[in-house]
């Protein structure tokens, strides 16, 4: 098979211009939607995740190789396209990306050691070599690095329809409430990057909460309301340097509030209705001075301010110890996972709309016999939702998880309720395919005609 048909099958939907219908998740459904799994498959190793989905249905996330490697990945019209590094071994797309015109944002390793061997936040993406790890942009088969603040790593999060990406960066200042014993010595800035006239893109600084020397950016709307953390530097992987959860509104923080927690305060995503969720701590976080996981979903309203999501009832009929809310759309439909207990055990992925929160794996019928949905990523507007599912055999629960896409159908479905579908590209092909984005091939959106 040549790469021409490969990428034409590809290009097949390519219309002059976007057209979209009226989402799913506004038509009034009876009951609670239930979903068709298809398996997104991996790049030759065990693990892939969906970890961000758009209105056009491109799936973005990261895939293992074979030899384990994590490389970010676009799964778009059918095909996996893998999306590269910038000369480190690995890459990720890790927060919600929304752009419907090709624009992907994520994090690189860009093949060159750590002067101050930091961890930075690279390993809560999967990125553990030791390289530092920076933000890219991605489109077109092209993957550039975005400008930093001065320091040696940055994050690349979430994106919108404007162009606007936003994450963070470290600057030059060795910032005392850094936790050196963890390996982190420089402050990190919220970041919003966006292109001048000229195409190159421009790095702004977000100010941090007053009072806070640290602060990160974790998604944009198409208003350009920015949500992320502000708090001090500590390991710079949440913890407390989530002391507040806040919201940018014309390069400004606004305090989003709390579940009564010390840190933790995270949000997530923000929809175009200005709607926000996330996860915070609740109350008795610390714990003989040690600040603990006691995670719970929120969601925000600037008229009723941060509220629990609550969790999901256990098997025994106790709720669930803690949640995480990871995406939101349009249509306020949240999506996350609850678990079990404190240490992230027996984690299961949920819907929550409505006012009531459903566990995934309840609504896919007999596709639970294959997979066990235990994490999301994204939600678009038709109520598609990407996330990753474990594989079930002879009803046991694997390690091996795929990255999934969660189609709402109705009871006319012609591939019938919770059937499985599955993307195959024969090995070949990938690596052709691969080849061929490295050298620039455009790889243009998919129209959507209708609904899902």
């Amino acid at each position: 098979m040549k790469i021409k048909s490969v990428i034409s099958l590809a290009l097949a939907g390519v219309l002059a211009a976007l057209a979209f219908s009226i989402p799913l998740a506004a038509q009034g459904q009876a009951g609670p939607t239930r979903y068709r799994v298809i398996d997104l498959g991996t790049l030759g190793g065990t693990t892939s995740s969906g970890n961000a989905i758009n209105n056009i249905g491109w799936v973005t996330g990261g895939s293992n190789e074979a030899n384990g490697t994590q490389i970010a990945t676009l799964w778009a019209n059918g095909f996996q396209i893998p999306l590269g590094t910038l000369g480190g071994p690995g890459s990720n797309v890790g927060w919600p990306v929304k752009n419907n015109f090709g624009l992907i944002s994520g994090i690189t390793e860009n093949g060159k050691h750590d002067p101050l061997n930091e961890s930075f936040s690279c390993p809560a993406v999967g990125l553990v070599s030791g390289n530092s790890c920076v933000a890219f942009a991605w489109r077109n088969g092209h993957m550039v690095e975005l400008p930093g603040l001065g320091g040696n790593n940055s994050i690349g999060a979430g994106d919108n329809d404007e162009g606007q990406i936003v994450g963070w960066a470290e600057d030059r200042v060795y910032d005392p409430t850094c936790d050196n014993s963890a390996n982190q010595f420089l402050q990190f800035e919220a970041t919003l990057w966006q292109q001048d006239f000229a195409g190159n893109w421009q790095v702004r600084q977000l100010p941090p909460y007053p009072g806070d020397p640290d602060s990160a950016a974790t998604a944009i709307n198409d208003l350009g309301q920015v949500v992320g953390i502000s708090g001090q530097c500590d390991v710079a992987i949440g913890a407390y340097s989530a002391i507040h959860a806040v919201m940018w509104e014309n390069g400004k923080p606004v305090y989003l509030g709390s579940l009564g927690g010390h840190g933790w305060n995270t949000p997530g995503a923000i929809n175009n209705r200005g709607v926000i969720t996330g996860f915070a701590n609740g109350p008795n976080d610390v714990i003989d001075g040690q600040l603990q996981f006691r995670f719970l979903a929120f969601i925000w309203t600037k008229e009723h301010g941060m509220q629990s999501l609550g969790t999901l009832q256990g098997v025994n009929g106790t709720p669930d110890a803690m949640s995480e809310a990871t995406d939101i759309n349009d249509e306020d439909q949240v999506v996350g996972v609850s678990f079990s207990d404190y240490e992230f055990d027996g984690a299961r992925a949920f819907i929550y709309q409505n006012g009531k929160m459903t566990a995934l794996n309840t609504l896919i019928g007999s596709a639970s016999a294959n997979w066990d949905i235990s994490s999301t990523g994204g939600i678009n507007d038709f109520g598609e939702i990407a996330a990753q599912a474990n594989v079930v055999t002879n009803g046991v629960v694997s390690a091996t998880a795929h990255a999934v896409l969660l189609v709402p159908r109705g009871s006319n479905d012609p591939m019938g309720y919770g059937a499985t579908q599955e993307f195959v590209i024969p090995a070949d092909v990938q690596a052709e395919m691969r080849q061929h984005i490295q050298v620039g091939h455009m790889f243009l959106p998919g129209a959507r005609a209708e609904k899902p």
